[in-house]
């Protein structure tokens, strides 16, 4: 049993896609594909707390999202305030500390609201962090990291310094900072790219790609992607 559980990944993360595909072979709109995905993340989150995974992430909205058809975003924020609102209790029950990272500026006040008090409420549970990256991407990132360490670094310019950014120094400015970087990224409809998602933070994550459409994607299809993930062996890059 010992051994077993040193193959549970401490940190999996998870590219919700095929929603709308989902939906449109049962002659459906979009959304009620993204209704069902709330299923999805409920009953991952379930077997994360189950496995004992400290860290589970999502990638729940992008950048590049904005320009879908206006509807489908409003449709989509308002699925999360209200899936927000309805899960705040489960959380403190199942001891899950919800957060959000991502670009908030975009985002309605009644959203962030919401955001800050779920955060504010379930900071100090320690059993699993539940991770939302809502407008999000991975340039963004590394550009808002970059632009904090020079923000931060600004009185050594003016005197004629030029500080030199480590990989560490990154690293402490991105939006993810104090969350280990994911051992698994898992996405589903069959797509094999991250697309821009986690870029410096997943260099050294073992990816798993499923067909499955994520509403399909429950705690057996998880635990088949937990499976292949405990027979894999990870180097980092030495023998």
């Amino acid at each position: 049993m010992a051994s077993e559980k040193l193959n549970v990944p401490e940190h999996v993360t998870i590219i919700m896609d095929g929603n709308g595909r989902w939906a449109k072979q049962r002659g459906q709109e979009r959304l009620y594909g993204h209704k069902e995905g709330v299923e999805s993340v409920r009953a991952c989150t379930e077997l994360a707390v189950e496995k004992g995974i400290k860290y589970l992430s999502v990638f729940a909205f992008s950048e590049e999202n904005w320009d879908r058809p206006v509807e489908e975003i409003e449709g989509l924020m308002q699925l999360m305030l209200k899936a927000i609102s309805m899960e705040t209790p489960t959380f403190q029950k199942n001891g899950v500390r919800f957060r959000v990272i991502g670009d908030f500026s975009r985002l309605s006040q009644k959203l962030r609201d919401e955001i800050a008090d779920c955060m504010k409420l379930t900071e100090h549970n320690t059993n699993l962090q539940l991770i939302i990256f809502l407008s999000y991407s991975g340039k963004w990132d590394i550009m808002q990291a970059a632009n904090k360490f020079i923000a931060d670094n600004a009185s050594k310019m003016k005197d004629g310094e030029v500080p030199q950014m480590s990989a560490q120094d990154l690293a402490a400015n991105l939006s993810t900072s104090g969350i280990p970087d994911p051992d698994l990224l898992i996405r589903t409809s069959g797509e094999q790219r991250i697309s821009n998602y986690m870029l410096w933070q997943t260099a050294y994550t073992e990816y798993y790609f499923t067909e499955v459409l994520w509403p399909d994607f429950r705690k057996t299809e998880f635990q088949q992607a937990l499976d292949a993930y405990s027979r894999r062996e990870r180097r980092f890059g030495k023998v």
